[in-house]
């Protein structure tokens, strides 16, 4: 039976608001038909003239380690300046969230923000995509603009809601993206791709208090303006 509008607007609802950004599971395993099955759905995102600019590189168990080696070695070489995934300066709307984020998530971990060694210790483990089971690689063609780049944001998002909808809970990781050098030859990226982002992808430890961190979203009245209605 075809489920109602009603129906069909509950679930897709409940998925939305039940998506977080989890950053600690448990450890079992994701079958790979059901890794290509969510991908497989996720390729149903939109995009320009129907390009399809995504390319997706699924990872697990000595693939995952192989790849944490690698970039794990440099990040502790410090031999990278610092990411900078915003602009400098951060305009004050922006900065103030990202702060906020920044109080909450450490204190979610027990971590003093003044620790620098323990915050150091905690962005390491993103590299290990978070224990998780299954470690996903976003890239796309470095000459495409950021039209495209928008593309591969619709398709990320219907990954995490295809995983979502799966009992699986995932968490989209920019933290790859500085490491492109690393990546490119440990996964035999094609010449002219570059790394977007990774994504964790495995199921949730309940336990974790720091998969309990509830982030505050703004009301609709703060950003949309309404005109004609």
């Amino acid at each position: 039976m075809t489920p109602s509008v009603a129906e069909s607007a509950a679930c897709l609802d409940g998925l939305l608001r039940s998506r977080c950004s989890v950053r600690a599971f448990r450890d079992e395993a994701v079958p790979r038909e059901t890794v290509l099955e969510i991908l497989r759905v996720a390729g149903r995102a939109p995009s320009n003239s129907n390009t399809q600019p995504w390319r997706v590189h699924a990872l697990a168990g000595e693939a995952i380690r192989e790849l944490e080696a690698a970039i794990t070695a440099v990040f502790d070489s410090g031999q990278l300046p610092p990411p900078h995934h915003f602009p400098a300066p951060l305009p004050d709307e922006y900065g103030a969230r990202q702060a906020d984020f920044a109080a909450r998530y450490y204190q979610a971990l027990g971590i003093d923000r003044t620790d620098a060694a323990a915050r150091t210790r905690q962005t390491r483990r993103n590299f290990g995509f978070f224990g998780a089971p299954v470690g996903l690689i976003f890239s796309i063609d470095a000459c495409l603009t950021p039209h495209s780049w928008l593309d591969l944001g619709l398709y990320l998002q219907s990954v995490m809601l295809a995983a979502r909808s799966r009992g699986l809970d995932t968490c989209p990781q920019v933290s790859f993206a500085p490491y492109h050098a690393v990546i490119a030859p440990v996964l035999g990226l094609p010449e002219g791709q570059v790394t977007v982002c990774g994504m964790s992808l495995g199921y949730r430890d309940e336990r974790a208090p720091v998969n309990g961190l509830q982030m505050p979203r703004r009301d609709v009245s703060e950003f949309v303006r309404t005109m004609g209605f």
